[in-house]
């Protein structure tokens, strides 16, 4: 038996392993901020509102934001390109608990965000989460492995941000 015919099977049966993994990866983090949840979801629902707790303008001083669409409410968004990637955010819903937003990175997907604010005894109870559809590429689903840890801190940071601003 030719050494190859064992190597490609060896190599199928991890590609067809990468199929097992999720296809849809959610990354959540939760925090406690000192304000009303009707002034954290306005201030999340504004694009200049948003800029003022994204965590990429942290970790990224010459982050590119380019507002477009209105203001805030649904179909505000803006254009980013920094250090981390390029693409564009939009807001597609604002409801009395959250805001959601499209992200749309060109080949690398579409995720969707949620900003949500309920009451809590500190003020309100923030939770941050990004769903992403990993599709059928195997190596995106491989990397929806370390998604949690990669995008989880970000998410950390900004809840901190928010805290501070609000």
């Amino acid at each position: 038996m030719p050494l190859f015919l064992p190597i490609l099977a060896a190599i199928v049966a991890i590609l067809l392993a990468t199929y097992l993994l999720p296809r849809t990866v959610v990354v959540t983090r939760t925090a406690y901020v000192a304000a009303k949840p009707a002034d954290i979801l306005a201030r999340a629902a504004s694009t200049d509102g948003f800029q003022t707790f994204n965590p990429y303008c942290t970790t990224d001083p010459d982050l590119k934001i380019t507002p477009f669409g209105p203001a805030s409410g649904v179909d505000a968004g803006f254009r980013f390109e920094g250090k981390e990637g390029k693409g564009t955010q939009t807001i597609t819903a604002v409801t009395d608990t959250s805001v959601t937003y499209l992200i749309d990175l060109g080949a690398m997907g579409k995720p969707v965000q949620v900003i949500a604010a309920k009451p809590s005894k500190e003020g309100s109870e923030v939770t941050w989460s990004v769903t992403s559809d990993m599709g059928m590429n195997p190596i995106f689903r491989v990397f929806g492995l370390f998604m949690d840890r990669m995008l989880g801190k970000t998410y950390e940071l900004g809840l901190k941000n928010l805290k501070a601003v609000s």
